[in-house]
């Protein structure tokens, strides 16, 4: 067995199309959409980081999340542009054990994030008194570093039994990225424990951190309905209509893609929701955040102001 495994030193990703003018097509449509989701995020970062009014716990979550959303799409969209680029779709051993490693690291951790983000809102509404003290900046950095690193323990095991499969041919991946299902179907073992271990890691942390998250919106929810003023309500509900909207896009994807019975669904219907969740989600997000957050939005204007000024000063 091991003497056949050497044979396989690469994988084929299938991708989208062999057509070579759908591939340049593609390749200028996901291109634009990952420039867009760069500049997107990362002026999420910039702008949360250098305004004075955003200096909250909220605003620090949605820096870091804006930085695991970079982090995300980045793990699997240049390898992608460079394949439809060249024509090429091969993809080493070692490159597709780490394409899905880094993957399935950064997803968890955004899953962790999101729940860590619903907790923020959480205790700003229900413990408004306490907020400053209970969400104070060692114990949000501590939260964020702690989605990291247990994401990182949660997944060694599986990763490291992963990377022990044995790949002794066809090494053709129908999918446009190393996703572990269609890559652990091509070992040549039985792969039946590895498979249900995936399924159960997937499970839990999707719908755990699902969980976390329901269970702080029906208490934010219990807690908004006993406001007075309808003014009141509405500034509160505002303040978690943005994470509500990114909590329902990202969890729809990855519950159809991980969580869903392995037979419920072609490989094909699974790159489109793939396209939704590594392309998609990570260019949304930035707009949804802006466009619903008047804070962020006056805080976007005043930039523009500021540098409108400056180029007119330089002049």
């Amino acid at each position: 067995m091991e003497n056949e495994t050497a044979f396989v030193s690469e994988f084929i990703l299938v991708g989208f199309t062999d057509i070579r003018w759908l591939q340049i097509l593609l390749f200028l449509l996901f291109l634009i959409t990952y420039l867009l989701t760069l500049v997107g995020n990362v002026l999420i970062i910039s702008i949360t980081s250098l305004d004075h009014r955003l200096q909250t716990p909220m605003y620090f979550f949605l820096r870091n999340f804006s930085l695991v959303e970079i982090a995300f799409t980045s793990s699997s969209i240049p390898k992608v542009l460079f394949n439809l680029a060249s024509g090429t779709n091969t993809i080493s051993v070692a490159g597709c054990f780490a394409q899905s490693f880094f993957y399935f690291i950064v997803g968890t951790t955004e899953f962790f994030l999101l729940a860590t983000m619903s907790f923020d809102r959480y205790v700003a509404i229900c413990n408004p008194l306490r907020y400053m003290m209970i969400m104070n900046g060692r114990f949000c950095t501590q939260l964020v570093l702690g989605s990291w690193i247990f994401s990182f323990l949660y997944l060694i095991v599986p990763v490291v039994l992963w990377f022990r499969l044995p790949f002794c041919g066809p090494n053709v991946i129908n999918h446009f990225f190393c996703d572990f299902l269609p890559l652990v179907k091509l070992a040549c073992t039985n792969t039946q424990a590895v498979e249900l271990l995936d399924s159960f890691l997937a499970t839990f942390s999707v719908l755990g951190t699902l969980t976390v998250t329901i269970v702080s919106y029906v208490k934010i929810i219990s807690t908004i309905m006993h406001i007075p003023s309808t003014a009141g309500r509405q500034k509160a509900f505002s303040t978690c209509a943005s994470h509500i909207t990114v909590v329902f896009i990202t969890y729809g994807s990855c519950i159809f893609m991980y969580v869903k019975p392995a037979k419920s669904g072609g490989l094909d219907l699974s790159k489109t929701v793939g396209v939704l969740n590594n392309v998609v989600s990570p260019l949304l997000n930035p707009f949804i955040y802006s466009l619903r957050n008047k804070q962020v939005k006056e805080a976007l204007k005043d930039a523009a102001l500021q540098r409108g000024m400056f180029c007119r000063i330089c002049k």
